[in-house]
């Protein structure tokens, strides 16, 4: 391992080695110290640059250029938690990382071209454009990216104990291929047509745990607890195609178009129970669904006078699903179904269909009826009908599968919101605002069917939601070179449930979804935010935040229970700016935040138990840049990044989790930017990050150093 990672070094270091020498050596031929001086000189008593122009090396900026990279991260610790917090895989990467040409084919045509090939990163990106004025463009674009994953397994806070993951490191590869397609000539309806493939491949940590019986492991207690790692294995794909048209007509703008969609869906969420263990069994959980989905929409802009604009729009969308899957346990993944004494509940030959139709309406006016006021008030109206039925052979156990069950399920909502924005500038150095939005909503669910066969529900459950939310703030300048921020808005979102047919028992047995009557969520925010320049090139900026949200929860009548603040979250955010230019070569930005958050509930308590505690998320980070103009020629920046958090509740024993985080980042980077001509520039970063993760026993740490050089050329 030490030999490999030296080498990986070397490869690193000779790459920059070579692009350095390579600039040196073209000074050398091009330059002598002394006409370098009277160069430098003569730039002196040019007219003063942009500081576009002078990033760019010049007041002539190409428009066309090439970027070469090569570089990579070497880790020592947890390999897939780098990968996931860098953004990086692991070992070398390089190729083209940005290439722009552009070319006048005629005097009405433009072609353009855009390319991102980096093999090792698998970060890929092509775009192809064909533009003529006045008449309409082509265009063709493929991307396709990998996102990393950490697949860490639980840890149990009394004991080392840890169960190796499937694979510590997960990936995902996301991508798109696309066409368009536009017409847009002069007096004629402006049209466009869009096709794109989506897709999503590869392997993403579930928290969805296995069981683990820790008598089999040290500490060798008689207890159960999910800290088994699983997975997701993923498997999707998508089709869109889209037509658009727009056209103006007299003093309106209006559009109308159509989407057509077809997806493909074949996840599987594969755990692993009880491992190590005499009834060890591998489940994959899989979910299937093939879908089509149809939609239509149409907006209309119109300024009715020149200090009134209504605009609107309108869809419609039916979505039809067809669904598959199961639940098999086995002696591994993806097995067929084999009775075993051992094996959980599970399902297999799951077939379904789903159909849901949904109707939108926006309306919207803006006016102005004074110079310094301006009003808008909207409305929305949002309307869904469903209905689903699933059919399956449930299992367990060391038994055959049994008869098939069959759940069915419909049901409609409707919502109406209303909103309204107020904005007031008639003050001197004040901007004044407030926001109003409000939504009743109604809907009916009706289920049927369910396991076991003995206890099959019949629900019939009506809904009321009433959402409401108030917004007001205030900006003012008190004087040039100070701003202050100020806003809050209050949020009530509440919920009720009447069930008007529920064959389902309200005990300690089966209490839910039935349970609930009503559910209520209020939030309180205000904010307060100040700008100050006491200097020309100094800028400070201070933020403060306070909030606190609320759960109200009103079980049935039957449950004899009253109702309860089921929840109480309360956070602060504090947090700093600086920015300050000592002098013409030198920018220097801090930062700092610190977060205090806490969720209670009535059980949070240890007189009470110790299963469950309060949590607490509180942390403070900090940052620090700064740049170095070395020459007319030479750029140096430098960063560094700091994380904390310190909420870990130990000492749960037996009786459940350890609860909280306990974590330490920080890492430090450094890039030198070495324009050698006026079209080729050198460039050279490195950075070292590293973690500590209390959190997962340690077991997530890491360090990672990350190399990195490029040459770009403008032409």
């Amino acid at each position: 391992m030490a030999t490999r990672k030296l080498r990986l070094w070397a490869r690193l270091f000779v790459g920059a080695s070579i692009a350095a020498c390579g600039a040196h050596l073209h000074g050398a031929e091009s330059e002598a110290p002394a006409a370098e001086a009277a160069d430098d000189a003569k730039e002196e008593t040019k007219e003063e640059l942009t500081p576009e122009q002078m990033f760019e090396g010049g007041e002539e900026i190409p428009g066309n250029w090439v970027e070469i990279s090569y570089g990579g991260m070497l880790t020592s610790g947890s390999k897939g938690t780098a990968q996931q917090r860098m953004h990086l895989g692991e070992g070398m990467f390089g190729g083209i990382e940005d290439l722009h040409y552009q070319k006048q084919v005629n005097k009405e045509t433009v072609f353009s071209t855009d390319l991102r090939a980096l093999p090792g990163e698998e970060d890929y990106r092509l775009s192809l454009s064909l533009v003529r004025e006045k008449l309409g463009f082509v265009r063709f674009h493929f991307e396709q990216f990998r996102t990393w994953y950490n697949n860490p397994a639980g840890h149990f806070e009394p004991s080392p104990f840890r169960l190796p993951a499937h694979d510590e490191s997960l990936f995902i590869d996301r991508g798109e291929i696309g066409f368009t397609a536009g017409l847009t000539r002069a007096k004629l309806p402006q049209i466009t047509f869009e096709y794109l493939h989506q897709f999503r491949d590869g392997e993403k940590g579930s928290t969805a745990w296995g069981p683990v019986n820790l008598g089999f492991h040290p500490p060798n207690l008689s207890i159960q607890r999910n800290l088994a790692p699983s997975f997701w294995d993923i498997d999707e794909t998508r089709d869109i195609f889209a037509l658009d048209l727009r056209h103006p007509i007299k003093k309106t703008e209006a559009g109308v178009g159509v989407r057509y969609e077809v997806g493909n869906i074949n996840n599987a969420r594969k755990m692993n129970f009880r491992p190590s263990e005499p009834n060890e069994r591998k489940v994959t959980h899989r979910e299937g669904s093939s879908h089509d989905l149809f939609s239509a929409h149409a907006w209309t802009e119109t300024w009715l006078k020149n200090n009134l604009m209504f605009s609107s729009g309108f869809l419609f969308a039916n979505l039809h699903d067809s669904l598959s899957g199961r639940r098999v346990y086995g002696d591994d993944f993806d097995v067929n179904y084999s009775p075993a004494a051992a094996n959980g509940a599970g399902f297999v030959n799951l077939d379904g269909v789903m159909n849901r139709k949904e109707y939108v309406m926006n309306l919207n006016l803006m006016t102005i009826p004074l110079q310094n006021l301006t009003i808008i008030p909207s409305m929305r109206v949002q309307k869904e009908d469903w209905d689903a039925e699933s059919f399956a052979n449930p299992t367990t156990g060391n038994n055959p599968p049994a008869p098939m069950l069959a759940l069915r399920s419909n049901g409609d909502a409707l919502d109406v919101q209303e909103r309204l924005d107020v904005r007031y500038t008639g003050v001197t150095n004040w901007v004044l605002y407030a926001r109003g939005e409000w939504t009743q909503g109604e809907g009916q669910l009706d289920e049927r069917g369910g396991i076991p066969a003995n206890a099959r529900i019949r629900r019939d459950t009506e809904t009321e939601r009433l959402f409401q939310k108030y917004t007001i703030g205030a900006r003012w300048y008190p004087m040039r070179a100070l701003t202050f921020d100020a806003g809050a808005y209050y949020k009530r979102n509440s919920y009720d449930y009447d069930h008007e047919l529920d064959t389902t028992v309200n005990d300690s047995a089966n209490r839910y979804p039935a349970y609930l009557v009503m559910q209520a969520f209020e939030t309180f925010d205000g904010n307060l935010r100040a700008t100050w320049r006491p200097l020309t090139k100094l800028t400070v900026s201070g933020r403060y935040e306070y909030q606190l949200s609320t759960i109200n929860t009103r079980p049935a009548s039957a449950s004899g229970l009253a109702e309860r603040q089921s929840s109480e979250m309360t956070s602060q955010i504090v947090g700093g700016n600086a920015s300050w230019v000592p002098w013409s070569r030198m920018s220097l930005q801090l930062g700092a935040n610190y977060v205090q958050s806490q969720t209670e509930t009535p059980v949070a308590d240890l007189d009470f138990t110790r299963a469950a505690l309060a949590s607490q998320n509180n942390y403070w980070t900090f940052n620090m840049n700064t740049t170095f103009v070395v020459d007319n020629k030479t750029d140096l920046s430098l960063g560094y990044f700091r994380y904390e958090a310190d909420n870990f509740r130990t000492g749960l024993g037996t009786e459940g989790f350890s609860l909280g985080a306990e974590t330490a980042e920080h890492g430090v980077s450094a890039m030198l930017t070495r324009r050698l001509t006026p079209n080729l520039r050198w460039k050279m970063r490195y950075s070292w990050y590293t973690s500590e993760d209390d959190t997962y026993g340690a077991q997530n740490d890491f360090d990672a150093h990350m190399l990195f050089t490029s040459m770009q050329y403008r032409f």
